[in-house]
């Protein structure tokens, strides 16, 4: 098999999840400390104080060795068994997890064939459209399942924020501990680390897991180490693993807010299933069975038992005045410092979470196409999205500034993991039937299971929303509606595009076909340059279908090459040629139009890039794939596309090839990119005087906000480089 085959076969495959073995998973697996582990493994420094406050009354022994079980046995289901040993198995094909893979799983996109991006002619072809994709499940449940997982998706990114302000500030705030009198400036040193952890952000994922995974394979050993050290002043604390002592807490006290403290242990599992895309499913399971979920358990139940035994002298600061030793000796500095740079990297961890998933919804056209630059040689889920990383930075000051107290955060902390968690698990209960293929019952047991446990935790969050927790529920809401108004309004464009695709030979007419009628494709070899007229079928205004006037003048054919640039995949010619024709009654010589394909390849060798088909009933046009790898810049050579029609030409006529060739290398000097600019117009429907309010809002969205939004990102934005010798043909869509 050639080189060139074994690209197009590749092309045909989606991206693959990441797949190591040996050595290459340990080193995975270390990696996944730095970037996935530090949220969930910071929550010690703040999860005990979240259950008894360190301004109310010393709880009792046994309500002590309650909450550590509850504590454990949350750990022990939630993070270790729902998501570790089950969720991480309904990631997508290509290894993408979090709400939004799930969806993906259940209404897989649709492929569409490499040879269609280069049909250009031909009576009959299916058109692009973005209708929702086949699946076993009804088309009625695919807007309600994807409001679910994008509600989900949205509340994960609100996570996003809330996560980086609490551990942080619950970090430095032990600072207090030691120097009370810098106690005020805690909020301002907070917001001095996050900028600088944001500043690093471009460096990349993979680096950054290397500077990171140390800190956190540390940090994790000493809260390890001094659990242990701890448990020895309370042996009993080890009563802690039955789990009768938790529902014992709750039957005693009939106290349901203690559960709201609990949900604090498990934040951050949510981002094992969402960062997959990162790494993969083997080094996630194994870094937190083996080593995150022991070094956790240790260090909560070292804690309960330092609050057994010295009670009131430690309550107001369970982390930092459990550590042993004196309050201002050398193992609490220690401890101090490596929980900054821990709780830094927990911040990582949901930044990290939030490039993926944000990359999943911009691949799918859920959102606009922010520029992405990706990190890593190796694996394509490694990426650095610029406008993200700034606009999470500012919001995430706002709200260090605007709390003020690692109290106040942690009131506002844990709804949004909270739906996110029972989201996913219906989610992943719905694909037990319809992806894995297993019996109904076991989808139904396991949301039973986890749906319960989930439905506790959600149902104590919700009474914190007056408390601060309608924060994270506002900004998930508020994504939640941008994110669907953009797929409303791209699934309209899409489905125009689509709707005005032709073949080309209903735009371009030749002399024999009016003389004679249209012949069979097949059976035209012609090399003779025709004459060559305009055959325009014009969209009507009101609606965008094709109306009924023909326009035939004459086209000049001139001396250069135009590259029309295809915004989606699929057959026939997109409507801005037409539109081109219209402006510019001139036909190029040498005429291409080019298609994009992204492969789940690092890079491709520049000869390896391009497939070439020719359009054999109208000389000089050409079908183009682009493909290039994840981290290849956007360069069209056309140079090498010129090679590639040659070499096709040669092999369909020997004879007349080297004068072809020469004239159309002498053409290719002078060539211009063509790309598509759409002008959206409303598409008003008639009615009363309800449906003139719905068309004045829908315009209004359309024409006012999504026209703007995506003048502002277009299409072109990770896939275009320069803007030298480029037009832009501006296409009117009714949508």
């Amino acid at each position: 098999m050639s080189a060139l085959s074994a690209l197009e076969q590749a092309c045909e495959t989606k991206r693959s999840a990441v797949e190591v073995r040996g050595w290459s998973l340990l080193v995975l697996t270390f990696q996944t400390l730095g970037i996935i582990y530090s949220d969930i493994g910071t929550s010690p420094l703040y999860v005990l104080n979240g259950i008894w406050s360190p301004t109310g009354p010393v709880p009792s022994r046994e309500d002590v060795i309650g909450g550590l079980s509850a504590i454990v046995w949350s750990l022990t289901l939630l993070p270790l068994c729902k998501y570790v040993f089950v969720c991480l198995q309904f990631g997508t094909s290509e290894g993408e997890g979090g709400t939004y893979a799930l969806f993906q799983g259940l209404f897989p996109p649709k492929r569409n064939d490499l040879d269609d991006d280069r049909t250009l002619t031909g009576d009959s072809f299916k058109k692009f459209g973005s209708e929702s994709p086949s699946s076993q499940l009804s088309s009625k449940l695919w807007w309600p399942l994807l409001v679910m997982s994008l509600f989900g998706t949205s509340l994960t990114l609100a996570d996003g924020i809330f996560t980086p302000a609490v551990s942080v500030t619950s970090a430095v705030g032990g600072i207090a501990v030691a120097k009370p009198s810098v106690g005020n400036d805690v909020t301002g040193i907070s917001i001095a680390f996050l900028v600088a952890l944001f500043l690093v952000q471009s460096r990349g994922t993979s680096l950054l897991a290397w500077l990171f995974a140390p800190v956190t394979f540390v940090w994790l050993l000493l809260l390890a180490i001094t659990g242990i050290v701890n448990i020895t002043t309370f042996p009993g604390i080890w009563r802690a693993i039955d789990p009768s002592r938790a529902v014992l807490l709750f039957v005693r006290t009939r106290d349901y807010d203690l559960l709201a403290g609990v949900l604090l242990a498990v934040t951050g599992c949510e981002a094992l299933f969402a960062n997959l895309g990162q790494f993969n499913r083997r080094s996630i399971q194994l870094s937190f069975s083996c080593f995150v979920y022991p070094s956790l358990v240790l260090a909560y139940l070292g804690q309960g038992a330092r609050l057994i035994h010295d009670g009131e002298s430690v309550l107001s600061n369970l982390f930092y005045n459990t550590i042993p030793g004196r309050s201002n000796g050398p193992l609490f500095w220690v401890m101090y410092v490596f929980a900054i740079l821990a709780t830094l990297i927990a911040s990582q961890a949901m930044i990290t979470a939030t490039f993926s998933l944000v990359q999943q919804l911009i691949n799918m056209r859920n959102l606009p196409a922010f520029r992405m630059v990706y990190t890593s040689e190796r694996i394509q889920g490694q990426v650095y999205i610029p406008s993200i990383n700034w606009a999470l930075m500012i919001v995430i000051v706002i709200v260090v500034a605007a709390f003020k107290s690692s109290t106040a955060l942690t009131n506002a902390y844990g709804f949004a993991v909270a739906t996110v968690m029972i989201t996913t698990t219906a989610l992943v209960a719905i694909q037990f039937k319809y992806v894995k293929g297993l019996p109904a019952w076991t989808g139904l047991f396991f949301f039973l299971v986890f749906g319960f446990i989930d439905g506790l935790f959600w149902g104590a969050a919700l009474r914190k929303i007056p408390h601060g927790a309608w924060v994270p529920l506002m900004i998930g809401v508020i994504l939640l509606i941008s994110i669907l108004f953009w797929t409303w309004a791209k699934k309209l464009e899409d489905n125009f595009d689509g709707s005005t695709r032709e073949n080309l030979r209903h735009i371009i007419v030749c002399k024999d076909d009016i003389d004679h009628g249209a012949r069979d494709e097949k059976a035209s070899h012609s090399t003779d340059e025709p004459t060559v007229e305009e055959n325009m079928h014009t969209p009507s205004h009101s609606d965008g279908a094709h109306g009924s006037v023909v326009i035939r003048k004459p086209l000049t054919r001139i001396p250069i090459c135009a590259i029309f640039h295809k915004l989606t995949t699929g057959r026939g010619v997109p409507h801005a040629f037409a539109t081109f024709l219209r402006r510019w009654p001139a036909l190029p010589r040498l005429v291409i139009f080019l298609s994009v394909r992204v492969l789940p390849v690092p890079r491709i060798p520049p000869s390896n890039r391009y497939f070439v088909t020719r359009v054999r009933s109208i000389e000089g046009f050409y079908g183009v794939t682009y493909c290039l790898g994840f981290r290849d810049d956007f360069d069209v050579q056309v140079t090498e596309i010129v090679n590639r029609i040659c070499e096709l030409e040669s092999r369909a006529n020997p004879e007349g090839s080297l004068a072809l060739a020469k004239e159309l290398r002498e053409v290719s000097e002078s060539y211009t990119h063509i790309v598509p600019y759409y002008t959206v117009k409303s598409h008003n429907k008639p009615g009363g005087k309800f449906r003139v309010v719905q068309n004045w809002a829908r315009r209004l969205f359309v024409e006012e906000i999504y026209q703007r939004i995506s003048t502002m990102f277009p299409e072109t934005t990770n896939w275009l480089g320069s803007t030298d010798e480029i037009i832009r043909v501006g296409v009117h869509a009714a949508i």
